[in-house]
């Protein structure tokens, strides 16, 4: 099992926030009573939905004890509590007016179950908002899974790394059979980080980290020396000397049903 490091994640907050900011301003609620926010991390995307929502009783969920600590450092005014979407989520209430998910659900498996479950903890009427990151074509991701997948390195890792993201037009058919409305879009944010090392340090906090938790530091030094080398080639340094790095993310809200339920 993976296990993350708030502070690591952190580094870049601003970034990883701004998904969940945009997602948070498309929701069509006017004063939900009662929010939920699914992998809330560390709790910065639960902060944003307090701060869009004042008079909401906000609660994040996790299934990292270490993310939940820091949430509940970084926002004592908030709730959080430890769960697993992927196993937990149905003993939760059912009458939450918007069930909000930023880049969580890949992690998940099932997504037709996990939708499901979502859409059932919400209110007739309630939203269902995600994001999750769909850069499989970006070099980064490419290059991870060809260097894990390499003759020098796939012995390290006989449990590889595993997407649950299904396509684009999946979700919207799941999501058209089980809610009353649904609207999908997907940003490519182009975010301008100082250096290649930079691009290294955000992936240690979420790609990398499965594979670094199962190296010794020997075989993670070179290993992360050989994902970095291909980095240097892979993204061209602008004429400022900064890096443009490409992040797609998808995006869905979809509304409960009134009348029978999902």
């Amino acid at each position: 099992m993976t296990q993350w490091n708030a502070a690591q994640y952190l580094k870049f907050e601003n970034e990883r926030t701004q998904p969940a900011i945009d997602l948070a301003r498309r929701l069509p609620c006017d004063a939900p009573a009662k929010v939920l926010d699914v992998g809330c991390g560390p709790g910065n995307s639960s902060r944003v939905l307090a701060t869009r929502f004042p008079h909401a009783a906000v609660l994040g969920i996790d299934s990292s004890p270490a993310m939940i600590d820091a949430a509940k450092a970084n926002h004592p005014d908030l709730a959080f509590q430890l769960c697993d979407a992927g196993k937990d989520l149905s003993q939760l209430d059912r009458d939450f007016d918007v069930v909000f998910s930023n880049a969580c659900i890949q992690w998940i498996p099932d997504h037709p179950s996990l939708l499901r479950t979502m859409l059932e903890r919400l209110r007739p009427g309630g939203a269902l908002a995600v994001q999750t990151p769909m850069n499989y074509r970006e070099p980064i991701h490419q290059i991870i899974a060809a260097v894990t997948t390499s003759a020098a390195w796939r012995g390290e890792f006989p449990n590889p790394r595993i997407f649950y993201n299904l396509g684009q037009d999946e979700y919207f058919d799941i999501l058209s059979d089980l809610a009353a409305d649904v609207v999908l879009w997907e940003t490519t944010y182009c975010h301008v980080l100082p250096s290649h090392a930079a691009i290294m340090e955000w992936y240690r906090g979420t790609g990398l980290r499965p594979y670094l938790q199962a190296l010794s530091e020997e075989k993670k030094r070179a290993f992360e020396q050989e994902v970095a080398d291909r980095v240097v080639e892979a993204y061209p340094v602008r004429p400022n000397g900064r890096i443009i790095f490409r992040f797609p993310r998808f995006f869905f809200i979809a509304t409960a049903k009134t009348t029978a339920s999902v």
